[in-house]
């Protein structure tokens, strides 16, 4: 047994495993473009390591797509053959990416919540329990578990990131930024801390202040992951669409958004998505680009990972024209939240139906369906996970079908 760059025992004597977890380890905190890379390596250095399976297992399901849900299934079941000599802590790790596959997601955030009691600098932990959190929209808890591990990792700028973003989605602006400047003191190519200060400046409407931020960084990101690589533009150009400036965002979607995005990854398309959205709502005419990142989403139809992506690409089909595709998909969602199970099943089907409905009447530009099926769910958007900086989208999306619903209500002299 050795230990890894965190002070934790793996099961393994191989010094080479243990360097490849330690990359890997870096390169998952700091949303590294090379992480897959690593922990293969591992893996190759010493097949029977249950840990790295369980990394690579974890990396896959990230990736939220059917295709690399795939890909980590033989990673899950080496892990688990594995399992027997390994430590307390590999095996309530492996456990949680089990139950993360198994779309159990109760119960990997438990173990979760159990490794970081009993193992508090297990930062990659943490990492996939605040991943869990975002994406059942609790706010609170993904504060919670990265600072209640603070005081055993006081030279760890990576958990000052973690906390930062958790302050930031409580509404904790001013805390959120002091501890995202101290992570970057540490190192300054900490994308998630950039990303941290993004949404302070951003909802505070530091908009100038914010395009200098993250421009200063941008040249940082480019060993970054393509989700963090685009999402850090995609933040960018939300400052410049504040400023009206809608030739420089179509110009960031064309060079850092969509250009530079992994044209197969979930998180990439639904930025994407989301900006031209954004600028559909400023009636900006966004040419062709609808109909080619959507010739990208057939996979989508009926994979399902995630509520918040399928509402981004029911809009998207239906924006592209792509209608048969958009009704196929919905009624996919609506089969799946019947099968999903009991934990996340009221969120999907009180939710995200009503809400992909809602989305997909304004592409087809059905106004007042928009509005009557977004209205009763817009104070619970939360349960779908996202930032709220995404989430207010579908905001706008409803005061836009509210606007658009009394514009018609005028022309043909109907009264409210």
């Amino acid at each position: 047994m050795l230990k890894d760059a965190q002070g934790l025992i793996v099961t393994t004597d191989s010094a080479k495993a243990i360097a490849a977890i330690n990359n890997f380890i870096e390169q998952a905190l700091g949303y590294g473009r090379d992480a897959e890379t690593a922990i293969l390596q591992a893996i190759a250095a010493d097949p029977t390591c249950a840990l790295a399976h369980g990394y690579a297992a974890a990396y896959y399901l990230s990736q939220e797509n059917s295709q690399a849900w795939k890909q980590a299934q033989p990673y899950l079941q080496a892990a688990q053959k594995y399992l027997a000599q390994t430590t307390t802590r590999e095996r309530l790790y492996v456990q949680a990416i089990l139950a993360w596959a198994n779309q159990q997601i109760d119960v990997a955030i438990a173990l979760h919540e159990e490794i970081t009691d009993k193992f508090p600098h297990d930062l990659i932990s943490v990492q996939q329990g605040q991943y869990h959190y975002f994406y059942i929209g609790d706010k609170d808890k993904l504060l919670q578990i990265a600072e209640k591990v603070l005081p055993s990792n006081l030279e760890q700028h990576y958990l000052y990131g973690m906390v930062a973003f958790g302050l930031e989605q409580c509404h904790q602006l001013d805390a959120a930024e002091k501890i995202a400047r101290q992570a970057i003191a540490l190192n300054k190519y900490d994308p998630w801390a950039h990303h941290a200060i993004a949404h302070v400046m951003e909802t505070q409407g530091r908009v100038s202040e914010g395009i200098a931020w993250m421009e200063a960084f941008a040249d940082t990101w480019e060993n970054s992951n393509s989700m963090l690589y685009t999402h850090n533009w995609w933040h960018i150009a939300l400052y410049y669409l504040e400023q009206k400036n809608y030739q420089k965002v179509l110009q960031l979607y064309d060079t850092h958004v969509w250009e530079r995005a992994n044209k197969q990854s979930p998180k990439d398309q639904v930025g994407a998505i989301s900006l031209l959205l954004r600028l559909e709502l400023r009636r900006v005419n966004v040419g062709d680009r609808w109909q080619d990142m959507s010739n990208y989403l057939d996979s989508r139809i009926g994979e399902h990972a995630l509520p918040f992506q399928d509402l981004h690409y029911v809009y998207a089909f239906a924006k592209a024209g792509y209608h048969q595709r958009a009704n196929q998909m919905l009624e996919s969602m609506q089969h799946h939240a019947l099968t999903i199970n009991p934990f996340l099943r009221r969120g999907w089907l009180e939710v995200a139906i009503p809400a992909a409905r809602g989305m997909l009447a304004h592409a087809q530009g059905d106004f007042y369906r928009t509005v009557a099926e977004l209205k009763p769910v817009l104070s619970r958007l939360q349960e779908i996970g996202g930032s709220h900086a995404q989430r207010v989208l579908f905001e706008q999306v409803y005061q836009d079908a509210l606007f658009l619903a009394q514009q018609q209500n005028r022309i043909y002299g109907i009264t409210a």
